[in-house]
């Protein structure tokens, strides 16, 4: 009830003027009335019944007449000042001499000149009093109200909790921000009474009920303590959440760290929150003792996967990490970054390129890295269908550079980020990605063999897309929904899996450590996603109408794309390993004297920048490399 009137008076802030004048007039009667019954009280022997109507009659048009002419109900009442005061002054002033002059003539027996001016200066200063205290009232309802509702437009929260869970120790929400304030907790499950902490719990069985809890608690957001709750209601609650237009935020609860706790921070869900996984778990202490006290090279520092391996890397109490990278601004953007994270970490940015020997060679021999996370590599598919000679040199002849360095220059471990695109690939990125992985297998084969003197292992992770990547599709999307729409698609059935960026990385990290040497890593990407349908969660997310409010359009595959996106090639297998989330390939052999001869060829020719050779030749080293909706096409007949 009080915070529906509370809703009543913000948007009633503004109140008629015609009520205004009705409300003056009235008090001015009444002050009119109240003199008279005084007067007949103190003064019996001038009661007289006689002009009691005229006398309201009077001052019900005199008063009327002139709170008309000086506009007293014209100003806004909160906003009431002296100059709104002297109106009434003398609109009060001129109405009671108005209904002097009328009782001067009406009262025609026992007539007293100073009981008539002193019933006119009482009704006077009752009226002006009268009206003054109203608006007086008026601005201090008006204030309180005020303050009431603001505190009342605070951000009014239902937190979820499992249904299966014990509710009798409780995350602490303590530190939320004043804007935000807890109405009651949430579940599924038939209803009960409950408080904890004293706020109540609801149980709620559908969307009906959902509905009317909003409606009871006037709640307008629903906070997730967890991830792995968003995922679990993101068919239920969150699409509750969607169709009423009640946002759906995520909470880190407090934390202590370094001795400070951590208030709890309030994100919105978002799509990532819903296509996610559980949290993966990883053997953090196998991690940090391998990599504890170490120099740690990443390259392609500045991307988006290789700036998360530094985050992470940088928990693990490394010697120092060197991030090297050829992007300039990304390249400051993440110094400066890591600088405010991790104040006490070693680290040094490089600026160099992986296809210049000479400065690979002078990081090698400058900073002796033990283990490299090999993450540089051009990676948009219809760019490098334009620039296939690009493709190679940086993708095929720059990891080439970095790995036999490596093997000079003693590194331990060389972890390669690689690409499910590498799988039967039907675009250059991909087959350039394939090539890297084939000379990088070749290399560790043959120091198992003893025929190249080196002790490093070489290990190949291979996943998906990440979400949120740079130039990946939600980040497009999200633009798209700023400007309007429309969010354009592909094809209405093509789909991706997709993982994560800190959950792709903590699976680099884990499999570059359990890694013998001459492994690929093939990383569970979960259930593939119709983008189609991706775009249309996104869409809802932000509380629109697919092909409604947003529209959206189908574009066409674009060269070297294709529907779907394999893990596997058809000539490998895979094992399982400790972690459920990672299997190990099996990967067939090749002569190295081949691979490195026709690596050299393709180098010879891709810097000659002949396009359709460099592909004609990729194609020769990798027959299952099979173009798609490109100008290659012809190369396969």
């Amino acid at each position: 009830m009080k915070t529906t009137l509370m809703q009543f008076i913000m948007r009633s802030r503004f109140v008629s003027q015609r009520l205004i004048f009705i409300a003056d007039v009235a008090l001015s009667v009444g002050a009119t009335v109240l003199t008279y019954l005084l007067i007949a009280n103190l003064f019996p022997e001038s009661n007289s019944s006689k002009p009691f109507g005229c006398l309201i009659l009077s001052t019900l048009v005199f008063s009327s007449l002139f709170f008309w002419i000086f506009r007293t109900y014209k100003n806004i009442i909160r906003h009431s000042s002296l100059v709104e005061s002297s109106r009434i002054f003398w609109a009060c002033l001129l109405s009671d001499l108005g209904v002097g002059l009328v009782s001067y003539y009406l009262i025609v027996d026992n007539f007293d000149s100073t009981l008539w001016a002193l019933s006119i200066l009482l009704d006077f200063l009752l009226t002006f009093v009268l009206l003054i205290l109203a608006r007086v009232c008026c601005v201090a309802i008006y204030q309180r109200s005020f303050q009431t509702l603001a505190l009342d437009q605070r951000r009014r929260l239902l937190v979820y909790l499992d249904p299966e869970k014990d509710q009798t120790t409780m995350p602490s929400f303590s530190s939320l921000s004043p804007d935000n304030v807890i109405v009651g907790y949430l579940r599924f499950g038939k209803r009960d009474t409950q408080r904890i902490g004293g706020i109540k719990l609801y149980s709620i069985e559908n969307e009906e009920d959902f509905r009317k809890l909003l409606l009871h608690v006037h709640a307008n957001a629903v906070l997730f303590q967890s991830r792995g709750q968003v995922k679990e209601e993101s068919d239920r609650l969150v699409r509750y959440g969607e169709k009423y237009k009640t946002q759906m935020l995520l909470g880190e609860t407090e934390e202590v760290r370094n001795g400070q706790v951590r208030p709890a921070r309030l994100t919105e869900v978002r799509i990532e929150d819903l296509l996610g996984r559980e949290e993966i778990k990883i053997n953090m202490e196998n991690i940090k003792r391998e990599l504890q006290g170490k120099t740690v090279l990443v390259t392609g520092a500045a991307g988006s996967i290789g700036s998360e391996i530094c985050r992470q890397l940088c928990t693990f109490g490394l010697k120092e990490l060197v991030l090297f990278d050829m992007a300039e601004t990304p390249m400051h953007n993440i110094r400066l970054e890591l600088e405010d994270t991790f104040p006490d970490v070693t680290f040094t940015p490089v600026v160099g390129d992986i296809r210049v020997v000479p400065r690979v060679t002078w990081l090698m021999r400058t900073y002796k890295p033990q283990v490299v996370f090999h993450a540089a590599a051009y990676k948009h598919v219809p760019l490098m269908e334009e620039n296939p000679c690009e493709a190679v040199l940086a993708n095929v002849v720059g990891t080439r550079n970095l790995a036999d360095l490596a093997v000079e220059y003693g590194v331990e471990r060389f972890v390669m980020i690689s690409t499910d695109k590498a799988v039967n690939p039907t675009n250059v990125m991909g087959a350039s990605k394939r090539l890297a992985e084939i000379y990088v297998q070749t290399l560790s084969m043959s120091i198992a063999k003893g025929e190249i003197q080196g002790h490093t292992k070489f290990i190949t992770t291979r996943f998906g897309n990440v979400l949120g990547s740079n130039g990946s599709v939600i980040p497009r999307f999200r633009e798209q929904l700023m400007k309007g729409g429309p969010l354009t698609v592909t094809h209405p059935d093509i789909i991706r899996y997709f993982m994560t960026i800190p959950e792709a990385v903590r699976l680099v990290l884990e499999a570059g450590v359990m890694g013998e040497g001459n492994e690929i890593f093939v990383f569970d990407m979960g259930k593939p996603v119709k983008i189609a349908d991706l775009a249309r969660r996104m869409i809802e997310l932000a509380g629109l109408v697919p092909d409604q409010d947003i529209k959206i359009e189908y574009t066409g595959l674009r060269p070297g794309e294709k529907l779907y996106e394999e893990l596997l090639a058809t000539k490998e297998n895979t094992l399982p390993t400790p972690n459920e989330k990672i299997f190990r390939a099996h990967v067939r052999e090749y002569d190295r004297a081949e691979v490195v001869a026709a690596i050299d060829h393709l180098k010879e020719i891709a810097q000659t920048v002949d396009r359709m050779e460099t592909v004609k030749c990729m194609k020769q080293i990798v027959p299952e490399f099979k173009s798609k909706n490109s100008d290659f096409e012809k190369l396969d007949k």
